[in-house]
Protein backbone atom coordinates (compact mmCIF):
# COMPACT_ATOMS: atom_id res chain seq x y z
CA UNK A 1 0.00 0.00 0.00
CA UNK A 2 1.31 3.58 -1.60
CA UNK A 3 1.33 5.58 1.73
CA UNK A 4 -0.32 9.56 1.91
CA UNK A 5 1.99 11.83 2.63
CA UNK A 6 -0.18 13.00 6.22
CA UNK A 7 -0.27 9.22 6.90
CA UNK A 8 3.49 8.83 6.34
CA UNK A 9 4.28 12.01 8.39
CA UNK A 10 2.06 11.19 11.54
CA UNK A 11 3.15 7.18 11.78
CA UNK A 12 7.19 8.70 11.25
CA UNK A 13 6.36 11.00 14.49
CA UNK A 14 4.64 7.92 16.29
CA UNK A 15 7.60 5.49 15.61
CA UNK A 16 9.95 8.25 16.89
CA UNK A 17 8.25 8.42 20.31
CA UNK A 18 7.68 4.73 20.22
CA UNK A 19 11.48 4.09 19.30
CA UNK A 20 12.18 6.82 22.30
CA UNK A 21 9.90 4.73 24.95
CA UNK A 22 10.34 1.04 23.94
CA UNK A 23 12.86 -1.65 23.37
CA UNK A 24 13.64 -2.31 20.19
CA UNK A 25 11.85 -5.94 19.88
CA UNK A 26 8.44 -4.01 21.63
CA UNK A 27 8.87 -0.84 18.92
CA UNK A 28 9.26 -3.41 16.16
CA UNK A 29 5.47 -5.30 16.94
CA UNK A 30 4.22 -1.35 16.87
CA UNK A 31 5.70 -1.25 12.93
CA UNK A 32 4.36 -4.62 12.41
CA UNK A 33 0.93 -3.70 13.76
CA UNK A 34 0.62 -0.89 11.58
CA UNK A 35 2.03 -2.70 8.18
CA UNK A 36 -1.24 -5.11 8.93
CA UNK A 37 -3.50 -2.25 9.78
CA UNK A 38 -2.47 -0.64 6.17
CA UNK A 39 -2.44 -3.90 4.46
CA UNK A 40 -6.33 -4.78 5.42
CA UNK A 41 -7.51 -0.93 5.51
CA UNK A 42 -6.12 -0.21 1.92
CA UNK A 43 -8.71 1.23 -0.06
CA UNK A 44 -11.24 2.08 2.78
CA UNK A 45 -11.59 5.84 3.41
CA UNK A 46 -13.00 8.25 6.45
CA UNK A 47 -15.99 10.46 6.20
CA UNK A 48 -13.32 12.92 5.96
CA UNK A 49 -11.99 11.62 2.17
CA UNK A 50 -8.89 10.75 4.04
CA UNK A 51 -7.37 6.93 3.55
CA UNK A 52 -9.26 5.19 6.92
CA UNK A 53 -5.80 4.03 8.25
CA UNK A 54 -4.95 7.55 9.42
CA UNK A 55 -7.77 6.75 12.00
CA UNK A 56 -5.96 3.73 13.71
CA UNK A 57 -2.38 5.55 13.23
CA UNK A 58 -4.00 8.73 15.30
CA UNK A 59 -5.25 6.46 18.06
CA UNK A 60 -2.48 4.58 18.40
CA UNK A 61 -0.86 7.99 19.00
CA UNK A 62 -2.50 9.41 21.87
CA UNK A 63 -2.47 6.04 23.47
CA UNK A 64 1.58 6.21 23.20
CA UNK A 65 1.60 9.90 24.65
CA UNK A 66 -0.60 8.74 27.69
CA UNK A 67 1.99 6.30 28.39
CA UNK A 68 0.24 3.10 27.97
CA UNK A 69 2.62 -0.07 27.06
CA UNK A 70 3.15 -1.48 23.54
CA UNK A 71 0.77 -3.99 23.54
CA UNK A 72 -2.26 -0.94 24.48
CA UNK A 73 -0.02 1.02 21.26
CA UNK A 74 -0.39 -2.04 18.92
CA UNK A 75 -3.97 -2.69 20.04
CA UNK A 76 -4.82 0.46 19.15
CA UNK A 77 -3.45 0.39 15.74
CA UNK A 78 -5.50 -2.96 15.17
CA UNK A 79 -8.40 -1.89 17.13
CA UNK A 80 -10.78 -1.66 13.81
CA UNK A 81 -9.24 -4.38 11.62
CA UNK A 82 -11.53 -7.65 13.29
CA UNK A 83 -15.09 -5.37 12.74
CA UNK A 84 -14.43 -4.01 9.53
CA UNK A 85 -11.85 -5.99 7.89
CA UNK A 86 -11.34 -9.58 6.70
CA UNK A 87 -8.69 -10.02 9.25
CA UNK A 88 -10.25 -12.53 12.16
CA UNK A 89 -9.25 -12.83 16.14
CA UNK A 90 -7.42 -16.17 15.20
CA UNK A 91 -5.23 -14.17 12.77
CA UNK A 92 -4.47 -11.21 15.38
CA UNK A 93 -3.80 -13.95 17.72
CA UNK A 94 -1.34 -15.96 15.71
CA UNK A 95 0.43 -12.45 14.68
CA UNK A 96 0.83 -10.32 17.84
CA UNK A 97 0.26 -12.74 20.97
CA UNK A 98 -2.56 -13.42 23.47
CA UNK A 99 -2.63 -10.12 25.28
CA UNK A 100 -2.90 -7.85 22.20
CA UNK A 101 -5.63 -10.04 20.91
CA UNK A 102 -7.75 -9.90 23.96
CA UNK A 103 -7.69 -5.85 24.02
CA UNK A 104 -8.83 -6.21 20.14
CA UNK A 105 -11.07 -8.46 21.36
CA UNK A 106 -12.39 -6.62 23.71
CA UNK A 107 -12.43 -3.00 21.71
CA UNK A 108 -14.47 -5.43 19.09
CA UNK A 109 -17.21 -6.36 21.72
CA UNK A 110 -16.98 -2.56 22.97
CA UNK A 111 -18.19 -1.75 19.71
CA UNK A 112 -21.12 -3.80 19.27
CA UNK A 113 -24.79 -2.49 20.75
CA UNK A 114 -27.46 -5.25 20.40
CA UNK A 115 -29.94 -4.37 17.44
CA UNK A 116 -32.66 -5.35 19.25
CA UNK A 117 -32.37 -2.65 21.91
CA UNK A 118 -34.81 0.26 20.69
CA UNK A 119 -34.78 2.91 23.62
CA UNK A 120 -32.20 5.18 23.70
CA UNK A 121 -31.70 5.24 27.46
CA UNK A 122 -31.59 1.56 27.33
CA UNK A 123 -28.59 1.64 24.63
CA UNK A 124 -26.59 4.23 26.27
CA UNK A 125 -26.97 2.01 29.69
CA UNK A 126 -25.87 -1.08 27.77
CA UNK A 127 -22.52 0.83 26.20
CA UNK A 128 -22.26 1.67 30.22
CA UNK A 129 -22.33 -1.62 31.09
CA UNK A 130 -19.76 -3.32 28.10
CA UNK A 131 -17.48 -0.90 29.19
CA UNK A 132 -18.09 -1.75 32.99
CA UNK A 133 -17.34 -5.09 32.21
CA UNK A 134 -14.46 -4.50 29.68
CA UNK A 135 -12.88 -2.33 32.53
CA UNK A 136 -13.32 -5.60 35.53
CA UNK A 137 -11.05 -7.36 32.57
CA UNK A 138 -8.40 -5.10 31.68
CA UNK A 139 -8.39 -1.11 32.01
CA UNK A 140 -6.18 -0.43 28.63
CA UNK A 141 -9.66 -1.31 26.62
CA UNK A 142 -11.15 1.73 28.04
CA UNK A 143 -7.86 3.83 27.63
CA UNK A 144 -7.95 2.87 24.06
CA UNK A 145 -11.50 3.38 23.63
CA UNK A 146 -11.05 6.85 25.04
CA UNK A 147 -8.35 7.71 22.64
CA UNK A 148 -10.38 6.39 19.32
CA UNK A 149 -13.97 8.27 20.62
CA UNK A 150 -10.95 11.64 21.18
CA UNK A 151 -10.12 11.01 17.30
CA UNK A 152 -13.52 10.78 16.39
CA UNK A 153 -14.58 14.12 17.73
CA UNK A 154 -11.68 15.71 16.67
CA UNK A 155 -13.26 14.35 12.72
CA UNK A 156 -16.80 14.79 14.33
CA UNK A 157 -17.28 17.87 12.00
CA UNK A 158 -16.99 15.57 8.24
CA UNK A 159 -20.67 13.48 9.44
CA UNK A 160 -24.22 14.24 8.94
CA UNK A 161 -25.48 16.81 10.87
CA UNK A 162 -27.93 14.59 12.99
CA UNK A 163 -25.65 11.88 13.59
CA UNK A 164 -22.83 14.51 14.76
CA UNK A 165 -25.63 15.33 17.82
CA UNK A 166 -25.74 12.00 18.50
CA UNK A 167 -22.50 11.01 18.89
CA UNK A 168 -21.65 14.38 20.87
CA UNK A 169 -24.54 13.37 22.99
CA UNK A 170 -23.26 9.90 23.55
CA UNK A 171 -19.97 11.63 24.64
CA UNK A 172 -20.68 13.74 27.10
CA UNK A 173 -23.01 11.34 28.97
CA UNK A 174 -21.06 8.43 28.30
CA UNK A 175 -17.50 8.64 27.49
CA UNK A 176 -16.29 12.19 29.44
CA UNK A 177 -18.13 10.44 32.55
CA UNK A 178 -15.94 7.62 32.35
CA UNK A 179 -12.85 9.89 31.56
CA UNK A 180 -13.47 11.86 34.89
CA UNK A 181 -13.76 8.42 36.42
CA UNK A 182 -10.80 7.17 35.60
CA UNK A 183 -9.13 10.68 36.38
CA UNK A 184 -7.83 11.47 32.67
CA UNK A 185 -8.55 15.25 33.28
CA UNK A 186 -7.07 16.51 29.38
CA UNK A 187 -9.20 13.92 28.20
CA UNK A 188 -12.32 14.57 30.01
CA UNK A 189 -12.13 17.77 28.87
CA UNK A 190 -11.47 18.05 25.58
CA UNK A 191 -14.30 15.22 24.78
CA UNK A 192 -16.72 17.78 26.77
CA UNK A 193 -15.49 20.76 25.08
CA UNK A 194 -15.67 19.46 21.52
CA UNK A 195 -19.51 17.60 22.57
CA UNK A 196 -20.34 20.94 23.82
CA UNK A 197 -19.34 23.04 20.45
CA UNK A 198 -21.61 20.68 18.10
CA UNK A 199 -24.70 20.27 21.13
CA UNK A 200 -25.03 24.23 21.62
CA UNK A 201 -22.53 25.36 19.12
CA UNK A 202 -24.36 29.47 19.91
CA UNK A 203 -23.39 28.75 23.68
CA UNK A 204 -19.85 27.37 23.35
CA UNK A 205 -19.05 30.39 20.77
CA UNK A 206 -20.07 32.74 23.91
CA UNK A 207 -18.25 31.63 26.54
CA UNK A 208 -15.35 31.10 23.46
CA UNK A 209 -15.15 34.68 22.52
CA UNK A 210 -15.86 35.88 26.43
CA UNK A 211 -12.85 34.18 27.34
CA UNK A 212 -10.84 35.31 23.83
CA UNK A 213 -11.75 38.84 24.56
CA UNK A 214 -10.35 38.63 28.20
CA UNK A 215 -7.48 36.45 27.05
CA UNK A 216 -4.48 38.76 28.06
CA UNK A 217 -6.62 39.80 31.56
CA UNK A 218 -6.94 36.35 32.63
CA UNK A 219 -3.27 35.55 31.26
CA UNK A 220 -1.76 38.43 33.39
CA UNK A 221 -3.53 37.77 36.57
CA UNK A 222 -2.70 33.83 36.55
CA UNK A 223 1.24 35.11 36.06
CA UNK A 224 0.58 37.98 39.06
CA UNK A 225 -0.78 35.08 41.36
CA UNK A 226 1.57 32.43 40.32
CA UNK A 227 4.68 35.03 41.17
CA UNK A 228 2.81 36.58 44.02
CA UNK A 229 2.71 32.40 45.62
CA UNK A 230 5.97 30.87 44.15
CA UNK A 231 8.01 34.02 46.36
CA UNK A 232 6.00 33.55 49.48
CA UNK A 233 5.84 29.06 48.66
CA UNK A 234 9.72 29.16 48.30
CA UNK A 235 11.15 30.16 50.80
CA UNK A 236 9.34 27.38 53.06
CA UNK A 237 9.31 24.71 50.01
CA UNK A 238 12.14 25.86 47.43
CA UNK A 239 11.53 22.89 45.23
CA UNK A 240 7.68 23.39 44.34
CA UNK A 241 6.52 23.17 41.25
CA UNK A 242 3.32 25.77 40.28
CA UNK A 243 1.22 25.45 37.49
CA UNK A 244 -1.95 27.47 36.29
CA UNK A 245 -5.00 26.92 34.27
CA UNK A 246 -8.59 28.57 33.16
CA UNK A 247 -11.56 26.60 33.26
CA UNK A 248 -12.35 24.80 30.08
CA UNK A 249 -15.31 25.86 28.26
CA UNK A 250 -17.45 23.18 29.10
CA UNK A 251 -16.81 23.53 32.75
CA UNK A 252 -18.05 27.33 32.31
CA UNK A 253 -20.98 26.22 30.14
CA UNK A 254 -22.66 23.80 32.94
CA UNK A 255 -22.19 26.39 35.53
CA UNK A 256 -23.98 28.93 33.11
CA UNK A 257 -26.72 27.05 31.50
CA UNK A 258 -27.21 24.65 34.31
CA UNK A 259 -26.95 27.04 37.63
CA UNK A 260 -28.18 29.95 35.69
CA UNK A 261 -25.35 32.17 36.11
CA UNK A 262 -23.62 35.10 33.77
CA UNK A 263 -20.34 34.41 33.44
CA UNK A 264 -18.89 37.61 35.60
CA UNK A 265 -20.69 35.15 38.37
CA UNK A 266 -18.03 32.20 37.90
CA UNK A 267 -15.97 31.72 40.47
CA UNK A 268 -13.10 29.29 39.92
CA UNK A 269 -12.31 30.30 36.11
CA UNK A 270 -8.91 30.30 37.65
CA UNK A 271 -6.96 27.75 39.31
CA UNK A 272 -3.11 27.25 40.28
CA UNK A 273 -1.56 23.65 41.66
CA UNK A 274 1.34 23.56 44.09
CA UNK A 275 3.63 20.22 43.36
CA UNK A 276 5.71 19.29 46.45
CA UNK A 277 7.97 16.46 47.77
CA UNK A 278 6.22 15.52 50.67
CA UNK A 279 2.62 15.14 52.55
CA UNK A 280 4.24 17.74 55.43
CA UNK A 281 4.54 20.12 52.62
CA UNK A 282 1.11 20.41 51.54
CA UNK A 283 -0.22 21.20 54.72
CA UNK A 284 2.25 23.96 55.20
CA UNK A 285 1.79 25.27 51.63
CA UNK A 286 -1.98 24.99 53.19
CA UNK A 287 -1.44 27.74 55.99
CA UNK A 288 0.91 29.81 53.52
CA UNK A 289 -1.96 30.28 50.80
CA UNK A 290 -4.74 30.92 53.70
CA UNK A 291 -2.41 33.32 55.13
CA UNK A 292 -2.33 34.88 51.56
CA UNK A 293 -5.42 35.11 50.79
CA UNK A 294 -9.36 35.12 52.56
CA UNK A 295 -10.25 31.63 52.15
CA UNK A 296 -13.87 31.21 50.81
CA UNK A 297 -15.95 29.33 53.71
CA UNK A 298 -17.02 25.67 52.63
CA UNK A 299 -14.65 25.66 49.98
CA UNK A 300 -11.91 24.07 51.36
CA UNK A 301 -11.48 19.80 50.84
CA UNK A 302 -9.26 17.87 52.05
CA UNK A 303 -8.65 14.76 49.76
CA UNK A 304 -5.14 13.79 51.55
CA UNK A 305 -6.76 12.23 55.01
CA UNK A 306 -10.07 11.24 52.80
CA UNK A 307 -9.04 10.46 49.38
CA UNK A 308 -11.58 9.93 46.77
CA UNK A 309 -12.86 6.45 45.44
CA UNK A 310 -10.22 6.28 42.29
CA UNK A 311 -7.34 6.88 44.71
CA UNK A 312 -7.18 11.11 43.83
CA UNK A 313 -5.40 13.32 46.61
CA UNK A 314 -4.73 16.60 46.81
CA UNK A 315 -5.81 19.81 48.84
CA UNK A 316 -8.23 22.44 47.20
CA UNK A 317 -9.63 25.38 48.48
CA UNK A 318 -10.75 28.45 47.23
CA UNK A 319 -9.82 31.81 47.96
CA UNK A 320 -10.27 35.41 47.50
CA UNK A 321 -6.84 38.14 46.32
CA UNK A 322 -6.88 41.71 46.78
CA UNK A 323 -8.34 42.13 43.47
CA UNK A 324 -11.32 40.26 44.84
CA UNK A 325 -11.18 37.34 42.14
CA UNK A 326 -11.47 34.43 43.75
CA UNK A 327 -9.27 31.61 42.39
CA UNK A 328 -9.00 27.30 43.34
CA UNK A 329 -5.70 26.22 44.75
CA UNK A 330 -4.66 22.58 44.39
CA UNK A 331 -2.08 21.46 46.70
CA UNK A 332 -0.19 18.23 45.80
CA UNK A 333 2.58 15.50 46.10
CA UNK A 334 4.46 14.19 42.73
CA UNK A 335 3.47 10.85 43.72
CA UNK A 336 -0.15 12.03 44.28
CA UNK A 337 0.26 14.07 40.87
CA UNK A 338 1.69 11.22 39.18
CA UNK A 339 -1.54 9.05 40.20
CA UNK A 340 -4.22 12.06 39.42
Amino acid sequence: MELNTSVELMYNELRHQAAAQFPVNEAEIIDKAFSVACEHHNGQMRSSGEPYIIHPVAVAKIVLEYGMDYQSVAAAMLHDTVEDTDLTLEDVKREFGADIAALVDGLTKLGKVPLDIKDKEEQQAENVRKMLLAMSEDIRVIIIKLADRLHNIRTLNFVAPQKRRDKALETLEIYAPIAHRLGIRAIKEELEDKAISYLDPIGYKEIEDELSKQGKSHKEFLETIKKQINDRVHTVVPDAALEARIKSVHGIYRKMYMQNRNFDEIYDIYAVRIIVNSTIECYDCLGIIHDMFTPIPGRFKDYISTPKPNMYQSLHTTVIGKAGIPFEVQIRTWEMHHIA
